[in-house]
C-alpha cells in the first residue's frame, strides 16, 4: 500500500453501510479480577497493608472499564472510495517485468466512524484477491486508511476486500466482527492498432467497403462493356464510345465491381487463463502469474471487434465457457458498445468444454477461434467450422512462458505440455486452419506483419 493524501478526491462510492455491532467483554476483565483478588488475599494473609494497596488500581480500573461499556446497538459507518487514475507512478507495488504493464492504478479510501466507547479499530484489507493487511487505528475521531493498487489484468477483478473490528476502553471490550465487503471491478482491456484483418472467401451483402466479384456499383473499376439493356445512362464512357464504335452508334459503358461486407465470428475460449509463470498452470493464478492468456484474449478480441465494425463489417461474438456468451453479427458504434462491455466481463470459467457440435456460426463468415490451444476439444471444433466451409484463423494467446527458478519436474512437465501443444497446432493447420500468435515477441514475425499476410491470401483466394 502508498499513502495519499487525507483530501483526495474519489467520486466513486463502492461501500457505504451502516452496522450496529454487538458488544462482548474480552478477557482482560476476568484477569485483574483474578490477579487483583489474589494480590489482595496475600496482602490480608500476610497482614501487609502495602501488598493489598496494590491491588486496588486493578479492581477500580475493572470496575470503571464495567461501567464504561460501549452502548449496545450504537451505529457504525463504513465507508470505502474506489476511483481508479492513471499514471505510471502508480505502479509501485508492482514487481519485476510487471511494473512495466501498470498503467493505472485503483485508489481507494477506508473510512470508519465508530460510536462512542470505541477506542481503537482493527482494519483488515485484502488487495487483488491475495494481499492482506492488518492496521491498528485510532477510532477518534474517525479511522482513515488509503491506498493505491496497481492494475496488472484486464477483465473483472477484485480491488479491495475491507473488513473490521472495534475494541473498547483498554480492550475490554470489542463488537463481533463486522461482514466482508468486497469492491470489484471491471477494466477494460487495451486496443491494439489492426491496420488490417483476415476476411472471408466469400463476402456477403449488398453494400460495404469490400470489394467482391460481382458486378455492382461502388466498386472498383472492372471493365468497358457495350451498352445493354438496364445499364445506367450515367455510366456511359464517351471517350471509349467515340474510340470503338466507329461510326457504328454503338455506346460502351464502365462496368465496376460491387462492394460488400464481411461477417466476423469472434470466438473466446475462455475455460481457463494460463499465465506466464508455468508453475501457476497447475493451480488457478491469485494476484499474480503475470499476463493471463484471458488478458490477451480480452485485448485481441476488444481489438479485432473494433478494427472489422470500423470498417463496416459485421462482428459477433461467441464465448466457449459461458452459457449466456453469444451475441449475434451487427455493426455500429452501439453493437461495438456491446461487444466491449461483454468481453470485458469474460473471464475463466475452470470447466471443461461439453458441446457435442459446434456453435452455430452465420454462412459465409469468418472465425477467429482465440485460444492457447492446450487440449483438443478446441481443435476439434475449429475443424468442424473449417470443414463447414467457414475460413478459420487461429489466434495464438499462450504467452511467454517464465521458468526462472522453476524446479526440474516442472520444467519437464512444461516440455511435454509444449510437445502435445506442437502435434496439435500441426493438426490444426493440417485441416485448413490459418494460425498466428496474438503476442509479440522477438523470436516471431510480428502481429501486424501476420495479419498483412493473412489479409492479402484471402484476397488472392476471393
Amino acid at each position: 500500500m502508498s499513502a495519499h493524501a487525507a483530501g483526495s478526491t474519489l467520486p466513486a462510492r463502492a461501500v457505504d453501510r451502516t452496522d450496529r455491532p454487538a458488544w462482548h467483554a474480552t478477557s482482560t476483565f476476568a484477569v485483574a479480577i483474578a490477579l487483583g483478588l489474589v494480590i489482595a488475599g496475600v496482602g490480608v494473609l500476610t497482614s501487609r497493608v502495602d501488598v493489598v494497596l496494590l491491588a486496588l488500581p486493578l479492581l477500580l480500573s475493572t470496575a470503571l472499564g464495567l461501567d464504561r461499556r460501549p452502548p449496545a446497538g450504537a451505529p457504525c459507518a463504513l465507508r470505502v472510495d474506489v476511483a481508479r487514475r492513471a499514471g505510471a507512478e502508480d505502479a509501485e507495488g508492482a514487481e519485476g517485468d510487471e511494473r512495466d504493464r501498470g498503467a493505472s492504478a485503483f485508489a481507494y479510501r477506508v473510512t470508519i466512524e465508530a460510536p462512542a466507547g470505541a477506542e481503537l479499530v482493527h482494519l483488515r484489507l485484502t488487495t487483488q484477491g491475495a494481499q492482506r493487511h492488518d492496521l491498528v487505528l485510532a477510532a477518534r475521531p474517525r479511522a482513515e486508511a488509503t491506498g493505491s493498487i496497481p492494475v496488472l489484468h484486464s477483465g473483472p477483478q477484485r480491488v479491495v476486500e475491507v473488513g473490521y473490528r472495534l475494541v473498547g476502553v483498554d480492550g475490554g471490550w470489542r463488537s463481533t466482527p463486522a461482514p466482508w465487503d468486497v469492491v470489484e471491478r471491471v477494466v477494460e482491456p487495451a486496443l491494439a492498432p489492426v491496420a488490417s484483418i483476415p476476411l472471408p472467401h466469400r463476402l456477403t451483402g449488398l453494400a460495404g467497403v469490400h470489394g467482391s466479384a460481382r458486378r455492382g456499383d461502388g466498386g472498383e473499376f472492372r471493365d468497358v462493356h457495350p451498352y445493354a439493356p438496364g445499364d445506367r445512362l450515367r455510366r456511359i464512357d464517351f471517350k471509349a464510345t467515340a474510340r470503338r464504335s466507329q461510326g457504328t452508334g454503338a455506346l460502351y459503358v464502365r462496368r465496376t465491381d460491387a462492394t460488400s461486407d464481411a461477417t466476423v465470428v469472434l470466438v473466446i475460449d475462455g475455460r481457463e487463463d494460463v499465465g506466464e509463470r508455468v508453475e501457476s498452470w497447475s493451480a488457478p493464478r491469485i494476484g499474480g502469474g503475470g499476463l493471463g492468456s484471458m488478458d490477451l484474449a480480452r485485448e485481441a478480441a476488444a481489438s479485432l471487434a473494433a478494427a472489422a465494425i470500423g470498417a463496416g463489417d459485421r462482428v459477433g461474438l461467441i464465448d466457449l465457457a459461458a452459457p449466456d456468451g453469444v451475441i449475434a453479427a451487427g455493426s455500429g458504434r452501439r453493437h461495438l458498445d456491446r461487444l466491449l462491455r461483454r468481453i470485458a466481463v469474460s473471464g475463466a470459467s475452470g470447466t471443461r468444454l461439453a458441446l457435442r457440435r459446434a456453435p452455430v456460426v452465420p454462412p459465409g463468415a469468418i472465425v477467429y477461434l482465440l485460444s492457447p490451444f492446450l487440449d483438443d476439444d478446441v481443435a476439434a471444433i475449429a475443424a468442424l467450422w473449417r470443414a463447414a466451409g467457414h475460413r478459420v484463423v487461429g489466434v495464438d494467446l499462450l504467452p511467454t512462458p517464465w521458468l526462472d527458478g522453476s524446479a526440474p519436474y516442472t520444467r519437464l512437465a512444461h516440455r511435454v505440455v509444449l510437445a502435445e501443444r506442437r502435434r496439435r497446432v500441426a493438426d490444426v493447420r493440417a485441416n485448413g486452419v490459418e494460425l498466428f500468435r496474438w503476442q509479440e515477441d522477438a523470436e516471431r514475425p510480428s502481429r501486424a506483419v501476420a495479419l498483412r499476410t493473412l489479409a492479402r491470401a484471402g484476397r488472392r483466394r476471393r
